[in-house]
């Protein structure tokens, strides 16, 4: 697989961050950027972007598969992960997520078959005073989430 000239040029403004010998300090903004582009990271991919590093696929795939914001697989057109940690369970985010398992009529880590939707459990986002809180595409955080802010943001997705 071959990146993208936009993803290559996007890539190469994260490596002027760093040191040149240092190319791997930018391997999870390389591996976000061609996630933004494709929907998720197949391991073709995760390799290209090592290989554009010139770092060894290993490392790349270490970043991929231990950060839950990178997806190795096919997720939906919008991927919510709602926040269980301990302080927001107790704050409604196991309710809100038992809610939203209902209404999408999956589970965590399945698609709805349409391909809308994919619903993840999260850990900590570091708004434990804002529970129950979502994240949506990995760059939209949703708080206090009760059900009609879940039916509104169900409906905005679908869109």
């Amino acid at each position: 697989m071959k990146l993208s000239e936009n993803a290559c040029r996007l890539i190469d403004k994260e490596l002027k961050k760093y040191p040149a010998d240092q190319k791997i300090s930018a391997v999870m903004a390389g591996l976000r950027i061609v996630q933004v582009e494709l929907g998720w990271l197949s391991s073709e991919a995760i390799e290209a972007v090592a290989n554009y590093l010139e770092i060894q696929p290993i490392a790349a795939y270490e970043v991929a598969t231990f950060y839950n914001m990178y997806d190795t697989k096919k997720v939906g057109k919008s991927k919510i992960v709602v926040c269980t940690n301990l302080p927001c369970a107790l704050s409604g985010g196991t309710d809100a997520a038992e809610y939203l398992k209902k209404k999408l009529g999956i589970g965590y880590n399945e698609t709805t078959q349409d391909g809308l939707f994919t619903l993840k459990e999260g850990e900590c986002m570091g708004a434990c005073g804002d529970s129950p809180v979502m994240l949506v595409n990995n760059h939209r955080m949703c708080s206090f989430m009760s059900n009609e802010k879940i039916d509104a943001l169900v409906e905005e997705l679908k869109l």
